[in-house]
């Protein structure tokens, strides 16, 4: 049984892994850097402290090890602040990738199976890796040969979105394979595949309302005829 760290150890061990700051150094001399990195060379404890007051800083020893020990004129305060928020930024910004298991039986049906695809699927866009295990019970372990090929078709009904981390292999009376979700997204669709762009069923076109036509032109009128004039008696005697 682990026994518990008391508060005023814990505080202490925090304590002691944080770099010694101004009276805490207790060494005759130091390797000065100045608070734009300028190199000031090795002084005598005394003397950093003095140029730590004067220009109101703190004294951080900030090399332990090294032989006389490295000490940094700065503004331990504000040091602290920037390096806390610099770690939750970075936590922030790391992307959590959990593994998400999908389990099935050899004697799984074709319907369910396609349920398991589809929920593999949605994990993989959701950004999770996938485990897709095969789960033997007594004597399935000789369907093994079946399921193999089993979980590799899943890979490649999953291909664009997914690759393979880990190929098939038996984990005890299971058999498992790791998939990843694909870097850059899905992956595009290869040359000559069918668009997944729904295409109207064969025959909608005669349920559909034909375009108008055109307004057509009146007729032309008759060309006037040619030819020598044809006199009548009626118009001779109208005209005499």
């Amino acid at each position: 049984m682990a026994v518990p760290i008391p508060p005023q150890a814990a505080d202490q061990n925090a304590r002691n892994r944080e770099p010694r700051v101004n009276h805490r150094i207790r060494v005759p001399e130091v390797r000065l850097v100045g608070q734009e990195g300028e190199q000031l060379g090795i002084v005598a404890i005394e003397d950093a402290m003095r140029m730590a007051q004067e220009a109101s800083v703190d004294l951080v020893e900030v090399a332990a090890s090294a032989r006389p020990p490295v000490c940094k004129l700065m503004d331990y305060g504000k040091y602290k602040y920037l390096q806390k928020k610099k770690a939750n930024e970075a936590k922030r910004s790391s992307s959590h990738v959990e593994v998400k298991e999908v389990k099935f039986r050899p004697k799984t049906d074709d319907h369910d199976f396609e349920t398991k695809i589809n929920q593999a699927r949605r994990f993989l866009l959701d950004g999770d890796r996938v485990k897709m295990t095969v789960m033997f019970r007594g004597r399935e372990m000789a369907y093994a040969k079946r399921e193999q090929e089993r979980l590799n078709e899943i890979a490649t009904i999953l291909a664009d979105i997914a690759q393979v981390d880990v190929l098939p292999k038996v984990e005890g009376r299971n058999m498992s394979m790791m998939l990843n979700p694909r870097r850059g997204g899905p992956a595009a669709p290869a040359p000559g595949a069918p668009s997944a762009t729904p295409t109207a069923a064969p025959g909608a076109a005669a349920h559909s309302p034909a375009a108008p036509k055109p307004a057509e032109a009146a007729p032309a009128a008759p060309p006037a005829p040619t030819g020598p004039a044809v006199t009548t008696r009626g118009s001779a005697m109208r005209s005499t």
